[in-house]
């Protein structure tokens, strides 16, 4: 099964940027009987992220950025996590100079190049 988390970015005062989005079980505010609220999905969500990427399971999202932008030169659009069956991956939309949108797929945890594709 594949899941898509979109991805955002939080800016912390004592660091860098860090990328947000996981699957994870929120706990804490819920809504609709047993069911976490949206916020507190989000939250958990940003937390097992943030620890992931502590641990040096994931790679830090300014690392992804450039070695993306490296591949395909131009402005990023839109940056999204997937899970597949072998692991985790980034998916980075990019904007050339031309006029395209091209997608970088990278490892999350080697930065290794997927592929590279129109969008």
């Amino acid at each position: 099964m594949r899941i898509t988390a979109p991805l955002a970015l939080l800016a912390t005062a004592a660091g860098p940027l860090v990328y947000v989005a996981a699957p994870a079980i929120a706990q804490g505010s819920k809504s609709q009987g047993d069911r976490p609220s949206k916020a507190a999905r989000e939250h958990a969500e940003q937390e097992a992220i943030r620890r992931a990427v502590q641990r040096g399971e994931l790679l830090p999202l300014p690392r992804i950025l450039a070695i993306a932008q490296s591949k395909v030169p131009g402005d990023i659009v839109k940056v999204e996590l997937e899970y597949e069956s072998w692991g985790i991956k980034y998916e980075v939309k990019i904007l050339t100079p031309s006029g395209r949108v091209r997608e970088v797929e990278l490892d999350a945890r080697t930065a290794a190049l997927i592929k590279i594709e129109d969008d």
